[in-house]
């Protein structure tokens, strides 16, 4: 009885070791893949290469006074990654706590398509006339923060619309506008500016807000440069600059359409971000400025 009580034991320690690689393996994993792609990436690998760069060296040739420091940045480092990489870590809670409605009525995916109709007329239009304009298609994570900080205009989305929001001199041709469904949230409103320091340095302020509020949330931003009536496209934080026509097109539709028609299926609901850094790899170069 005894021993088959310590096999017991034994065998549920095993266990438990095992759940919890598992568990810890997981979540690595998981960390890794969402940073794969960003600045958080690089900047996580080097602090982490510093850190066991530095204990291995102060273990191996006895440095009192750095081993007990490095000892001690171990239990800071979790206050560090909150500060350093909190616009990810916002992006991840938000991503994690989106709420997704099974009611579906069947007709999302052409409702989307016709949206991209719409923003492609638009926006060509605008970039005829050299018109800047900056548009987010708001997509699982609520852009309800930046909407509050413009005005409110709650209409069907249209070309009329959005040219005539974006007319020089209107009081709201300053600010992006928000886009929810096929409806005109709101207009002239405020986005973050990127934090990408090597893509600031030749963007402008329009360009620098479309891919900032991409590098926060999963919207689909579309800017047109006012200077020069260039179409870019933002996403994930990535930016493509001279897009044509026919490009747009196809990212839209991809982005927009296709995602709506896996929601209503029931099969992966979003495109994820490794799906997204194959298709700026690929495309990422074509027709850049």
């Amino acid at each position: 009885m005894l021993s088959s009580s310590h096999q017991f034991t034994t065998i549920r320690e095993y266990a438990k070791t095992i759940l919890e690689i598992g568990v810890l393996w997981f979540l690595i994993y998981q960390v890794l893949r969402f940073v794969r792609g960003t600045r958080a990436a690089m900047v996580l690998a080097g602090m982490a290469v510093m850190f066991v760069f530095m204990t291995l060296l102060a273990k191996a040739i006895e440095l009192e006074v750095i081993d007990w420091i490095m000892g001690r940045l171990w239990t800071l480092l979790a206050v560090a990654i909150l500060i350093i990489f909190q616009p990810e870590i916002r992006r991840a809670f938000a991503e994690l706590g989106r709420q997704q409605s099974r009611l579906r009525i069947g007709r999302g995916a052409r409702r989307s398509a016709d949206m991209v109709d719409t923003l492609i007329d638009a926006t060509y239009y605008l970039a005829g006339h050299r018109i800047g304009a900056l548009v987010a298609v708001e997509r699982s994570i609520g852009l309800r923060s930046y909407t509050e900080t413009g005005t409110y205009i709650n209409a069907p989305v249209s070309s009329k619309l959005l040219s005539t929001i974006f007319f020089p001199n209107t009081p709201l041709h300053d600010g992006g506008v928000v886009i929810r469904g096929d409806t005109l949230i709101a207009a002239g409103c405020i986005f973050p500016l990127t934090q990408n320091a090597d893509q600031s340095r030749s963007l402008g302020t329009r360009h620098r807000a479309g891919l900032g509020i991409s590098e926060e949330t999963d919207a689909v931003v579309i800017i047109v440069s006012e200077e020069s009536g260039a179409v870019s496209l933002a996403y994930r934080g990535h930016l493509i600059r001279g897009v044509v026509r026919d490009r747009l097109r196809r990212h839209l539709t991809n982005w927009l359409v296709k995602s709506e028609m896996r929601e209503e299926r029931g099969n992966r609901p979003l495109l994820n971000l490794d799906d997204t850094n194959i298709e700026f790899e690929e495309f990422g170069e074509e027709g850049e400025e």
